[in-house]
């Protein structure tokens, strides 16, 4: 009899984290599912095998109090799902300096606490996985605007690749997905805008960029699901595909920014603003 694997996954609360959290454990897994506020958790909580753990992870110390937590609730942590990100868009000029160390605090620095909270048991181990969430918009700029957000993603990839060469000796393995716009996760609606009334330099291109997402077609955009199976698939090892780039947009994206050097790439984007 296989032993039953455990996930812990982050930002569960909604969107893409809930939606991995209940498939894995209606496939037989155990989930430790980690939000900010699991006092407010009601549907999570009636699965036997999801135990749900309080994580900012952007908090050291309550990354490392909900990795021990999760490690003496089911003894052993198969994967690790960084999940939890969020986003701001606008000028960088207008950008308040608190939103700009959030971003990269949520984005880059969150998964490299959860990943060194997790490497001494991975070790312990003999191996684990880390699968990330990232973005087309970490391989790929796609819209202006969105500079701290690609930032924060970029160096997400750049972390993950990196860390490859002193983490594969160890057998601990490292994956990524680059996601676009999935129905259901209520991005637009979380986005914070870099706003400043007395500058009106930059109101025409956000008042473009803003109309444009606020008409965007939800049949459009990617099935999560989608993304969810990738992620199953990852952790069962059915692929061991390192860069997983989900949906339409998103490859045509990257098909076009390596055809061309990259000052016809940026020049093409700019065109649709």
């Amino acid at each position: 009899m296989n032993e039953q694997k455990t996930i812990f996954i982050t930002g569960t609360s909604s969107g893409l984290g809930k939606l991995t959290a209940k498939f894995f454990a209606e496939n037989g897994w155990n989930v430790a599912a980690t939000m900010r506020t699991p006092e407010k958790e009601t549907e999570l909580t009636a699965y036997e095998n999801v135990k749900i753990f309080k994580l900012d992870v952007t908090n050291i110390n309550q990354v490392k109090t909900a990795v021990e937590e999760a490690i003496a609730a089911f003894g052993k942590i198969d994967v690790v799902v960084n999940n939890a990100g969020m986003g701001t868009y606008g000028a960088l000029e207008l950008a308040k300096e608190e939103d700009i160390d959030w971003q990269f605090a949520v984005n880059a620095r969150g998964p490299i606490n959860v990943i060194r909270g997790f490497l001494p048991h991975f070790r312990a181990n003999g191996g684990g996985m880390f699968i990330n969430i990232s973005s087309f918009m970490g391989v790929t700029t796609a819209v202006p605007l969105g500079s701290l957000y690609n930032m924060s993603k970029f160096a997400l990839e750049g972390l993950i690749e990196g860390l490859y060469y002193e983490l594969k000796p160890l057998n601990i393995d490292l994956r990524l997905i680059e996601q676009g716009g999935s129905k259901g996760n209520n991005f637009r609606e979380s986005i914070v805008w870099n706003e400043h009334p007395e500058i009106t330099a930059y109101d025409e291109l956000t008042n473009k960029l803003q109309s444009i997402m606020a008409g965007a077609d939800e049949s459009q955009l990617d099935d999560p699901m989608e993304i969810v199976n990738v992620i199953h698939s990852l952790a069962t090892r059915e692929t061991n595909q390192f860069r997983n780039v989900i949906g339409a947009t998103g490859n045509q994206l990257m098909q076009m920014r390596s055809s061309m050097p990259i000052e016809e790439y940026m020049e093409t984007m700019q065109r649709f603003f």
